[in-house]
């Protein structure tokens, strides 16, 4: 099984990480890659990666704290329709977990929108649960304690 790992997006890999798409009834669950990057690049909070499954780009995720300072946000998250099912998905969100503790995270958040073809199962299966919290864009919050 290839090696999953959280790089950096550099010059030479943006291309290919805005080219990734999700599977097409998953396209209204999550914004394109290129918009989450130019978004990243006018919130100095953001943190975003390339998902890597050995040298080849397989998907993007991207956070930022949350202003109590012990809270991180999953901001975007996805993998290539062409490479779901293979565990990159939940080997990616199992690195990103890992990290937060050393950087002083005690919980880690996201939101999602409800859906037939919508992220909820693969959160709750990652141990996610729900908060009860709807935000006023519908989008509703789960939470990890790390």
């Amino acid at each position: 099984m290839p090696v999953v790992s959280l790089r950096e997006i550099t010059a030479e890999t943006v291309r290919a990480i805005c080219e990734l798409e999700p599977l097409e009834a998953q396209s209204q669950f999550v914004a394109p890659n290129a918009v989450s990057i130019a978004q990243a690049h006018f919130n100095p909070a953001a943190v975003f990666r390339a998902v890597f499954a050995d040298e080849e780009p397989v998907g993007f995720i991207m956070w930022r704290p949350e202003e109590d300072g012990t809270s991180c946000f999953l901001w975007r998250f996805m993998i290539d329709g062409c490479h779901q099912g293979k565990g990159y998905g939940r080997d990616a969100i199992a690195l990103w977990l890992e990290g937060l503790p050393a950087q002083g995270y005690t919980l880690a958040r996201l939101s999602y929108l409800p859906g037939d073809a919508g992220p909820h199962g693969f959160y709750m299966a990652r141990g996610f649960k729900d908060t009860g919290e709807q935000r006023a864009n519908g989008e509703q919050l789960m939470e990890l304690a790390l």
